[in-house]
């Protein structure tokens, strides 16, 4: 994997880039859609490529090797194959999922013991198990396995899970080192910095994943019960330290406004669930604002979901349409908001790449800060 930096902002850290991988090129800033189950939910490759327009999507370890399972995967030639994906792709290492089934593992220096969510059985998880996974999965970028702290971690506590992350990182690439990619084309490895809100930490941490010299690195550990602020405080902190000559992935951020001051602050590749679980829920993010597709203002509005939509589905629908769909309990309704969002988030970073190549991100970014806060 390669990384070219194109342009930086001069008022402003944000950066316009271009990754390359075995799978095709991607360019950055970049909006990941989730495909924790080796699908985005309620969307067809065919929409994702083509009108979703996605450059490269997630998958994820821990839900991956419980369902299927690896057989599976493997015999199927890899995650790619098997869902039909062909363009790049990423795993989350399952740190963030130790971190959510707090109520039934068990952490320890080797790794996590967990059962599973689906049928209660035991499993381990240790770094060169989650890499061998990984392989299995086939991703064009794996992510190292962590403990993912919550935002409200006393700092003895985050001290002592960033020291375990860090142990757990070095075994982490000596597996990866060891091992070779499955099917033919070449797979990365990008470390995760942690260190909950407090930015000694934070610093430590990201000076140690400086040092790994990864094809990128991740900032974890955001986004989960911390104030907003301290998350773009961390992101300032962290992104003094990590290489700029390498891609910075923000985990699990977030809305449409979190995504803009990231790339601000000099994030280049972001992921989150927000598109796709809010839009089930009737939620729709706009350029003007969010909308409640569930409210009786929209019941005899026929106007386009969205005049100058980045989908087929803003004009194609009307607002009334939807709403009716979703009172109906539809799947149709959930299968248009998922497509309308993730459709403008994708538009979201693409115009923020415009704009910083332009030369006027900043302005932009303060009118649209603005435009997305509003409640339609």
């Amino acid at each position: 994997m390669t990384f070219e930096l194109q342009y930086t902002d001069d008022k402003t850290n944000a950066r316009a880039g271009l990754i390359t991988t075995d799978h095709g090129q991607i360019e950055t800033p970049i909006f990941m859609p989730v495909g924790t189950l080796g699908t985005v939910k309620g969307v067809h490759v065919h929409e994702l490529k083509e009108d979703i327009k996605a450059q490269i999507i997630l998958g994820n370890t821990y839900h991956l090797y419980l369902r299927p399972g690896l057989d599976v995967i493997e015999q199927a030639g890899g995650l790619h194959k098997f869902n039909g994906f062909d363009r790049p792709m990423l795993t989350d290492s399952g740190g963030f999922q130790v971190f959510s089934l707090s109520g039934i593992r068990k952490m320890k220096e080797e790794g996590v013991e967990f059962r599973s969510h689906i049928d209660g059985s035991k499993h381990l998880f240790t770094p060169e198990g989650v890499m061998d996974i990984e392989r299995t999965i086939g991703a064009d970028i794996m992510m190292a396995f962590d403990e993912c702290t919550p935002g409200t971690a006393d700092f003895q506590y985050a001290k002592k899970s960033m020291e375990l992350t860090h142990r757990w990182l070095d075994r982490c690439f000596k597996r990866f080192n060891e091992t070779e990619p499955k099917y033919g084309y070449n797979q990365s490895l990008f470390p995760i910095v942690q260190g909950c809100i407090y930015p000694e930490l934070r610093k430590r941490s990201a000076e140690f994943i400086a040092s790994k010299n990864a094809d990128g690195n991740a900032i974890g550990g955001l986004a989960v019960g911390e104030p907003t602020d301290k998350m773009y405080e961390m992101i300032e902190v962290v992104n003094e330290i990590l290489p700029k000559d390498k891609p910075r992935y923000l985990m699990g951020v977030g809305t449409p406004v979190n995504i803009l001051e990231g790339i601000e602050r000099g994030v280049d590749m972001f992921d989150c669930v927000m598109p796709t679980r809010n839009g089930r829920n009737g939620m729709l993010f706009t350029k003007d604002g969010i909308i409640n597709m569930r409210n009786k203002k929209w019941e005899k509005d026929f106007s386009p979901i969205e005049a100058d939509g980045a989908s087929y589905v803003d004009t194609l629908y009307t607002k009334a349409y939807l709403r009716h769909l979703f009172h109906a309990q539809e799947l149709l309704a959930l299968q248009i908001a998922s497509i309308h969002n993730l459709a403008f988030y994708l538009w979201l970073v693409k115009e923020a790449r415009k704009h910083i190549i332009s030369g006027d991100f900043a302005t932009w970014k303060a009118m649209m800060v603005k435009r997305l806060s509003t409640r339609l």
